[in-house]
């Protein structure tokens, strides 16, 4: 093992590590000076260069602050709340947390339980003790429980739709244990990816990963003999090393070119109809829709053709090699973060079960390649040192994209999976380590579902544009400040990862936050149950130590060695290989034992936009609509490359891409060249939502008609003319869930027009904190 602190000059080198993966800072005077990779990590993730600026940045939260609004009137809707000239009063520990219990005892007393939202949604720590969301999430339990969100962001259309198509246990096969790169190796002839394969979000992991290993057994599969198809309207979605064929679909288009594929399938009689007859039901509805005998409209490869851009034959060739090997159809989350985002995947499923490969090595179904590290990575059967949570009592929730819906619409009814529900009444926003102003949609909609609670907490390390938001803002410290345990699933080893400098200013590690102000509540003893952050450490790994089959290390050996491997990452077999051999003895967990191409359930929920099979539903977001009329470019917004969502986006590496201090859209030569364009430009994109301004990159690495900028841009509402003066484009993005089935987030695809920015453009104000007061 390697030295946990070595010198270098007048630096010493000290471990670290993020969702991004292990790490070395160099540290001189108690600063953060440098960063480098760590000495074993095969493809580095350049995200590392972010943190030495970030870790002293300006926008640190240094002390407990109070919007002085909110102090002077007191709790209540305020339509100030985000404002960029808002003001905040500097004030003591004692006195923040005062006043927030008495404000969490207010809210409880006169409101109940559920007038609480415990959002803390976001990426925050990657340590296993130092997790925001979980620390927040048990202190709420521990004062009886909160409204809480369900399902994700970043794929809650497959958390919600795949339970009914392969059922709850076929989901932790699809997202915990897909084929693992050294077995796509072995045995897959070609993968097929909607969505591409994009190595820039494979350098991310909750947890954090020792070592960054998915570009790297891409290429190793590459030049084993495995191809690769990416249909994707971008062609860098997949490395260079893999040697891709590109296929240049039109955005939204993914669910016509799967029916297209699948309608060769049987048209052509290479369909596996053994395997539709003795592991699916449906397949007969869905071979009458496939084949226009339900609405008079084969789905065909020149049907598809029309609508994806891509030419008839190439599909109907696609289609014949797919079926003539061991193939593995990925659809990557992005595909799925779109209106109708539940289609594509239940379209690839049924794909996948007419090639029938579901369930041997290498081949069938998976969604997730290329969206994120672990993905392919493989699991850990032995689990992960974790910090209980309890339990919630309160049974109030909403689907997680559903919060401005949720602040706005108190008490009306919303549907979601089947069920009606209504919106509960939330009196007070608990946020910790997240930043929903990067990755909801419609912010300017969002700001004014902000100005609507009586009291918003957040805990956070930077000012982001949620704690501008906040009325109480408590600082906290970042995972370079605080001893943890890190890993992710299916990682490689568990790793210590010890402070490296003391924390900034007067900022405090979450745990003991909560442990005062549970203290002050009466929970004190329930939330802390007697340990410190440095007992609770030990005590998590011991207690995962004792469950291991193969006793790993005392806890001190283990922080003394900084690391301990993670042995039998994968898994030899799974839920769906054992369906596949006996589905009569080993059924799926849905109503019919079997893969549902057809599913009652759905079906029964009366959803059009989400009947009881896959089918193809023209988006109000796409480039055949009647919106593309006014805003006739199709933009991505896609994760950003130079930074793990917006985290550390005033860092180095991120600010290196910027182009005059804003985000850098990319638009194809003709689309530039047809608007007057060139590259460097300041521009303003645009729709009848809001606006922003970006930096021109002209590049062919993209369709026409097709523009890219990322979210992550930190959200800047401070010019008067423009929504975000800075680049998010989430300012553009339609607030609508998937369908009523899943309610998932919809932020992937929107129209937008595009044209220079007129005269000088206004300032960046994203990193400037706000004025604080002291008394």
């Amino acid at each position: 093992m390697e030295a946990p602190d070595r010198e270098e000059g007048a630096a010493t080198i000290r471990r670290a590590s993020a969702h991004w993966g292990d790490y070395r800072v160099l540290v001189s005077g108690d600063r953060v000076i440098g960063a480098r990779p760590a000495p074993d990590d095969p493809a580095p993730a350049p995200l590392l260069e972010n943190a030495p600026e970030a870790q002293h940045h300006v926008t640190r939260v240094a002390t407990p602050a109070v919007r002085r609004r909110w102090l002077d009137n007191g709790p209540g809707p305020d339509g100030r709340r985000g404002a960029p000239d808002d003001e905040y009063q500097a004030v003591d520990w004692e006195t923040a947390l005062d006043l927030l219990a008495g404000e969490l005892d207010r809210v409880r007393s006169e409101h109940g339980n559920a007038a609480i939202y415990g959002g803390s949604y976001g990426w925050a720590s990657a340590g296993r003790f130092h997790h925001s969301q979980s620390q927040l999430h048990r202190l709420l339990n521990t004062l009886g429980g909160y409204t809480a969100s369900r399902d994700t962001y970043s794929h809650a259309a497959i958390e919600v739709l795949v339970p009914h198509v392969l059922g709850r246990r076929g989901l932790g096969d699809l997202l915990e244990r897909p084929p693992a790169w050294e077995v796509i190796t072995d045995h897959t002839d070609l993968v097929v990816s909607f969505g591409g394969l994009r190595v820039s979000n494979t350098w991310n992991s909750a947890g954090g990963r020792a070592a960054q290993t998915a570009e790297p057994a891409m290429r190793v599969a590459a030049d084993n003999g495995v191809r690769f198809v990416s249909v994707s309207p971008l062609r860098d979605d997949t490395p260079d090393g893999v040697d891709a064929e590109w296929l240049a679909a039109a955005p939204g288009s993914d669910t016509a070119v799967l029916l297209a594929l699948t309608h060769v399938l049987l048209t052509e009689g290479i369909a596996d109809t053994a395997f539709l007859d003795g592991h699916t039901v449906g397949a007969g509805r869905l071979r009458r829709y496939v084949l226009g005998e339900t609405d008079g409209t084969p789905k065909s490869p020149e049907w598809a053709a029309e609508l994806s851009g891509l030419p008839a034959e190439t599909l109907r060739g696609l289609a014949r090699r797919m079926a003539a090997g061991r193939t593995l159809l990925n659809v990557g989350w992005s595909v799925q973060r779109t209106r109708y985002g539940e289609q594509p995947l239940w379209a690839g499923i049924a794909l996948a079960a007419c090639l029938g490969q579901i369930g041997l090595p290498g081949g069938g179904f998976a969604a997730g390649y290329g969206s994120t590290g672990r993905y392919g990575g493989g699991a850990t059967p032995a689990g992960l040192p974790r910090l209980p949570q309890g339990g919630n009592p309160v049974n109030s929730f909403i689907p997680v994209a559903r919060v401005a819906d949720m602040l706005l619409a108190p008490g009306q009814p919303y549907e979601y999976n089947g069920e009606h529900r209504h919106y509960p009444d939330v009196r007070l926003v608990a946020w910790s380590g997240g930043n929903p102003f990067h990755h909801h949609q419609d912010l300017a909609r969002l700001s004014r579902a902000f100005a609507r609670p009586e009291t918003v907490l957040v805990v956070e390390t930077h000012w982001t544009a949620t704690a501008r938001h906040a009325d109480i803002v408590l600082p906290s410290t970042t995972a370079l400040e605080r001893d943890d345990i890190v890993a992710s699933q299916g990682d490689l080893r568990l790793r210590a990862a010890p402070r490296a400098v003391s924390p900034h200013a007067r900022a405090r590690d979450e745990y003991d936050t909560y442990a005062e102000l549970a203290r002050r509540l009466g929970v004190g003893h329930a939330f802390t149950e007697g340990r410190t952050s440095a007992e609770w450490l030990r005590h998590m790994y011991e207690v995962w130590r004792s469950g291991q089959r193969d006793r790993p290390p005392t806890f001190a050996e283990f922080w003394d060695a900084g690391a301990v491997d993670l042995p039998g990452r994968t898994h030899p077999s799974s839920v769906l290989a054992d369906f596949r051999r006996a589905p009569g003895s080993a059924p799926l967990d849905t109503p019919s034992g079997r893969i549902e191409l057809y599913s009652e359930t759905i079906a029964g929920f009366g959803y059009p936009e989400c009947p009881g099979h896959p089918v193809w539903l023209p988006a109000e977001e796409w480039p055949g609509s009647p919106r593309s009329g006014a805003w006739p470019l199709l933009l991505l917004a896609n994760q950003p490359g130079t930074k793990l969502h917006s985290q550390q986006d005033m860092g180095a590496h991120s600010r290196s891409a910027e182009i005059g201090g804003r985000a850098p859209i990319r638009l194809h030569p003709a689309d530039a060249d047809s608007r007057g364009l060139s590259p460097g430009d300041i521009v303003e994109v645009y729709n009848d939502r809001g606006s922003c301004l970006a930096g021109v990159v002209v590049s062919d690495a993209l369709r026409p008609g097709v523009a890219q900028l990322s979210t992550g841009t930190w959200f800047d509402p401070s010019a008067p003319d423009v929504t975000c003066a800075h680049g998010n484009p989430n300012v553009l993005t339609a607030d609508i869930g998937t369908s009523r089935l899943a309610q998932g987030c919809t932020g992937g695809h929107v129209l937008v027009e595009v044209r220079a920015h007129e005269g000088d453009p206004p300032p960046v104000r994203a990193f400037e904190p706000p004025r604080i007061v002291r008394r």
